[in-house]
């Protein structure tokens, strides 16, 4: 599939709700086991999404808009969330990232993003020459990503419970 920006927000706005819907007024036993050292739980997930709101796709829209090439990102601190998300509940976090994704969202609108625009290149501090919408589309795909790693984290919790079913869930072995 090509990338168009409606295509594009119709993920991008249901992000915030879906989890909402998964996490919202779960237990902690849900929400902040992980799946062992150097991995993350659903709370840093929420967390890391709310510094890449913050910190990433808009501001990163915004230095290709306005500088093109010339202004390389600033590079994004991927592990931020857990000195930012210390002391926070989950709601807080699921509030916050809602009021945060809808204001980047109208911020998007106000873009007005021609296909000249989405052709813009900026530079990546990392991976070199980039257009906008090869950034706007892993936006899209940062979503889905972490949406699955929150899924599949959750699935884990109840992996040895399942006992012999385990065969069948391919989930619990990734």
């Amino acid at each position: 599939m090509q990338f168009q920006i409606e295509h594009a927000k119709q993920i991008l706005t249901r992000t915030p709700g879906t989890l909402r819907s998964l996490l919202g007024q779960l237990p902690d036993e849900w929400v902040i086991p992980n799946e062992g050292p150097d991995t993350w739980s659903p709370f840093d997930v929420l967390g890391h999404l709310i510094h890449g709101e913050e910190t990433d796709w808009i501001p990163r829209a915004n230095i290709i808009l306005e500088h093109g090439e010339e202004r390389a990102f600033e590079p994004f601190d991927r592990f931020a969330m857990f000195e930012l998300s210390k002391g926070k509940s989950l709601n807080e976090l699921l509030d916050t990232f809602e009021r945060l994704r809808s204001r980047n969202l109208i911020e998007l609108d106000e873009m007005n993003l021609t296909p000249e625009k989405l052709s813009l290149r900026g530079t990546h501090p990392e991976l070199g020459v980039v257009t906008l919408s090869q950034l706007l589309s892993t936006w899209v795909v940062h979503d889905l990503n972490h949406v699955g790693q929150i899924v599949r984290v959750m699935a884990k919790q109840y992996g040895e419970a399942v006992g012999p079913w385990s065969a069948y869930l391919a989930i619990l072995s990734r």
